[in-house]
């Protein structure tokens, strides 16, 4: 039952690893941020990339999926569209997406 339990040091090390390297990468783009002036270009593509970035996350799935995956995007659009709510749409997609799954 003990072997169950015990982590490989590589894993922790590796885990550890990932940890320094992501706190760096944000303190750094912080700390990069408040010493280059921003213009209203960059700002515009700053603005845009959590989109940008939900979009090359989910696109490939999207593209991969089927009825269900398809059906809980255009119900996640009317959402979006209606009400602004990246919360509610959010939900909306998650519960759909399930329930698509499991009629099809």
């Amino acid at each position: 039952m003990a072997d169950v339990l015990s982590l490989d040091p590589l894993v922790v090390g590796v885990i550890l690893a990932m940890t320094v390297v992501t706190v760096v990468a944000k303190v750094g783009g912080i700390w990069l941020v408040r010493h280059v002036e921003v213009s209203e270009r960059l700002q515009a593509g700053l603005d845009v990339l959590p989109g940008a970035i939900v979009i090359a996350v989910l696109g490939p799935e999207l593209a991969a999926g089927g009825p269900a995956e398809w059906g809980a995007t255009a119900l996640v659009l009317a959402v979006m569209w209606r009400t602004e709510s990246i919360i509610l749409a959010l939900v909306t997609g998650v519960v759909a997406v399930v329930s698509l799954r499991g009629l099809f």
